[in-house]
């Protein structure tokens, strides 16, 4: 007798904690969504230095994920995922007097450009959101909250090309810079660049069919991807990107 009372004491922590974890996933929606970032690491507020845009190349900047949503009344939520993804992009843009350090034939130089910049940056990234939901209508939702990321690979490199660069200051001694890889100036900030990230995300979702929806959200970066000390670059960047895809639910309410 003395072993089963034992046993059953031993047996209601165990039950109590999967009663609490029944009860967690009362009203718990399992989802997962594939889609696709597009966007770039740019300034807040465009510099008079950055003339315009030459081009713009999409990269692989896939979005896959998994989340859990649970329902505290008939219209609130509150979401929590897991997603790999990329922010990357790759631009050429014409600038005037825009700060710049860069190497030419293993000679560093930094001062302000004029001329054509091109820039690729690849950040592969785990990314956490938590996410506060409105349900708008039955197949429309709309979602917003913070996010954290870290990131597993970074890059940023390019080069200033096809100008001519002022050492120091406007008045500095006048070098030019060509268009092919021996007169150009390279760089290479990848190593300066945050292991973590965070911002905040608005979107919505609306359900197509009974387990399949599609989404759209922006993210918008709080931390810039370079760190606090970094002054190579002119401004400060921040990834600001849109996202759209499909999701599909693995378990309903």
């Amino acid at each position: 007798m003395n072993k089963i009372k034992a046993l059953a004491l031993m047996l209601l922590p165990a039950l109590a904690v999967n009663a609490q974890a029944k009860g967690l996933m009362d009203n718990m929606e399992l989802k997962m969504h594939l889609g696709y970032n597009i966007g770039g690491t740019a300034p807040v507020g465009m510099p008079a230095s950055i003339r315009r845009l030459n081009s713009y190349t999409l990269q692989p900047n896939l979005v896959l994920g998994v989340e859990a949503d649970k329902a505290l009344d008939d219209r609130w939520g509150l979401t929590l995922g897991l997603q790999i993804e990329n922010k990357g992009m790759k631009e050429d843009a014409r600038v005037k007097n825009y700060h710049e350090e860069v190497v030419r034939g293993g000679e560093k130089l930094a001062g302000m450009f004029t001329g054509d910049v091109t820039t690729e940056v690849t950040e592969w990234m785990l990314t956490i959101p938590l996410r506060a939901r409105w349900q708008a209508t039955n197949r429309l939702s709309l979602h917003a909250g913070p996010y954290l990321s870290v990131l597993t690979q970074r890059k940023f490199t390019g080069y200033a090309h096809d100008g001519y660069l002022r050492v120091g200051d406007p008045t500095g001694a006048k070098v030019t810079l060509g268009g092919d890889e021996s007169t150009r100036g390279d760089y290479d900030f990848s190593d300066d660049m945050r292991h973590l990230q965070w911002g905040v995300d608005v979107g919505g979702e609306y359900r197509i069919w009974q387990r399949t929806a599609i989404f759209a959200n922006l993210s918008w970066g709080l931390s810039g991807i370079h760190h606090s000390g970094f002054t190579a670059v002119e401004q400060s960047l921040y990834p600001i990107f849109a996202s759209v895809g499909v999701s599909y639910r693995l378990k309903h309410r």
